[in-house]
Parts: structure tokens; sequence; C-alpha cells
């Protein structure tokens, strides 16, 4: 095969990027993207949205995790194009538009919930699903929700006793 037929070829087999529409924290987007772009990538190096961290890029240490239409998911192992007409929802959209903290953000500073903080976006997000279903969350199931996601800082103790007093703070206002 020659040098040309090759090249040819290798230019036909490449994906053809494919339209996305999605709302994150509340805004519209629409992208074109590649078919093999993940959502972690989406969001970090074409939207700037980089408080969703990538950790282990295989799914196992949480640090990615965004919510999907109300639903917690890795945004390293889902793919942009299927999140296309979603809603997501990243740690930058967790803080008023006042800038005044969510609660979980707030329990966090207090209880010591954070270290180095590269976990922190995936744990927040995980423990705001758990809590939008959940209100009443109890340690056992604050302990199993962040089951999946690692902190190799913290202990995990100040994480479960800001995602209580979160979750109190939050039933009370309710």
């Amino acid at each position: 095969m020659s040098d040309q037929t090759l090249s040819d070829q290798t230019l036909s087999d490449q994906p053809t990027p494919r339209q996305v529409r999605l709302t994150i924290n509340g805004k519209s987007y629409e992208r074109q993207v590649e078919p093999r772009l993940n959502l972690a990538d989406l969001l970090r190096h074409e939207l700037r949205l980089t408080g969703t961290h990538v950790g282990c890029e295989h799914g196992v240490c949480g640090a990615c995790s965004v919510i999907v239409d109300g639903v917690p998911a890795r945004a390293c192992l889902m793919l942009a194009v299927q999140a296309d007409g979603a809603v997501v929802e990243t740690v930058e959209g967790l803080a008023a538009a006042d800038g005044s903290l969510h609660p979980l953000q707030a329990a966090f500073r207090e209880h010591h919930g954070l270290q180095c903080g590269f976990c922190t976006s995936g744990m927040l997000m995980t423990l705001k699903a758990l809590l939008q279903d959940s209100p009443d969350a109890d340690e056992a199931a604050v302990r199993d929700a962040i089951s999946g996601n690692i902190c190799r800082c913290t202990g995990y103790q100040g994480i479960v006793d800001a995602a209580l007093d979160a979750a109190a703070q939050m039933r009370g206002k309710a």
C-alpha cells in the first residue's frame, strides 16, 4: 500500500464531530465534539469548568463526579455525546448566584471536610445527589454514598460530619 493510499484511508477513518446540546448549571451550551471526547474533558478543556477534577480516569476515585439528570455520574467515563440533551450540575453550580455557599460547602468548611481539596468537588456532588433523594440520610447512608469516592487526606470523618450537618440545615430550611 502506498503512503498516499494509507494517508487517504487514515483521513477517511476519522470520526465525524457530533453536535451536542446540554444545560450545565442552568446555562445552555451547544458544541461540536469528537465522539470519543469524555464529559470531563468537555467540561474542563472546552468549557473551562475546571472544578470537576480528573484523578484516575477509570471511574474509581470519584473526583470527576457530576450530576447528570439528577443522578451522580463519573464524567471521566461518560462520553460528551451521551450527555446530549442532559442537565448537568457541576461544583461551579453549587454556590448561589450571590456567591453564598451551598449548605454542603459551608459544612465542609466548618467541619474540615477538605484538606488538599482534590476529591472535594466529587464528594460535594455525590452528597448533593444523596441529600436531594434522601434528606434524612443517616451516617450509614452518607458513608455508603461516598464509598465510591477516594479521599487520601481527611480520613472521611469530617466529610461525614459535614454531610450530616448540611442535611440537618437543609431540612430546617425546607
